[in-house]
């Protein structure tokens, strides 16, 4: 079951090479949730506001508007205080030099349509990647005012708080999400067969159109688990820490480590990881 990468994330594959000096995660963490909190209200000024001539297609079924790109300025405008020297991988193209070791990753509304929907599912996701490796991540689901933040061997948090996956030992009494293609449908047949079996053999699968919340959900019990395939890093990168810090397990769907620039990712608690993963493997 091999994921298909989007051609224009090529450049961003880097051979990178370990930093001569350490980084203080918490406190950049700090940083990031402050200037997250900024920019939320920023969005929450212009939600209800955005007119259809104001909305952008980018592709099939992907929607952009001028809050969007207006959210992403103002993050890479202050993440450049935080880090002067790291690069960008953003979604809306603010920023798009990338750097050998040190990059944000950012996507500034995760769950666009939902927002201009007035769904009140949608999230700013932002990472930072040092090397290979995600040390750093804040999501901010914004409908519930919760934001989401982890950094390397620091734990996992929501609004302060530290927060676990889930310990349900039994796939048959958990709760997992996903996420519809809507670009990519290749695969369709495949992934309708793998939502038929988590649907006979859990409590239910749910569908909330924010890949950055969902994999939040997983990382403070919510969800138990998570999967999906055609997703870019901005979606994901700051929701992997999370899951991470939280004690679950992410991986992609052969249980390999390509789920940043593969474009499939498992996200799961420890405890189910197992029975998870045979769901995946098995079709």
């Amino acid at each position: 079951m091999e994921g298909r990468e989007d051609p224009q994330l090529e450049h961003f594959k880097l051979d990178n090479s370990p930093k001569d000096f350490m980084l203080n995660y918490k406190t950049i963490s700090d940083s990031m949730i402050k200037l997250t909190e900024e920019t939320v209200a920023f969005i929450e000024n212009h939600r209800k506001q955005v007119s259809d001539s104001q909305i952008e297609t980018k592709s099939l079924n992907s929607l952009v508007s001028f809050v969007d790109k207006g959210a992403e300025e103002l993050l890479v405008a202050g993440l450049k205080k935080i880090l002067p020297e790291a690069g960008f991988i953003a979604e809306e193209g603010t920023e798009t030099k990338s750097q050998p070791t040190l990059n944000w990753i950012i996507d500034p509304l995760d769950g666009t349509t939902n927002f201009l929907h007035n769904i009140p599912v949608f999230a700013i996701s932002i990472a930072l990647k040092e090397g290979e490796e995600i040390v750093a991540g804040v999501v901010y689901e914004i409908g519930q005012k919760e934001c989401f933040s982890a950094f390397k061997d620091g734990g996992a948090f929501l609004n302060g708080k530290a927060i676990r996956v889930s310990e349900k030992a039994n796939l048959s009494d958990t709760l997992i999400a996903t996420g519809f293609p809507y670009y990519d449908f290749d695969r369709m047949e495949e992934f309708i067969n793998i939502l038929k079996s988590f649907i006979h053999k859990t409590r239910g699968v749910r569908r909330l159109g924010s890949a950055a919340t969902d994999l939040a959900y997983v990382a403070c019990g919510r969800f138990d688990g998570f999967f999906e395939y055609g997703l870019s890093p901005w979606d994901v990168a700051a929701g992997v820490v999370l899951v991470k810090e939280a004690g679950g397990v992410v991986c992609d769907y052969s249980g390999g480590n390509d789920f940043l620039f593969g474009g499939e990712i498992s996200a799961s608690s420890s405890a189910v990881h197992d029975e998870f993963m045979a769901v995946l493997k098995d079709i």
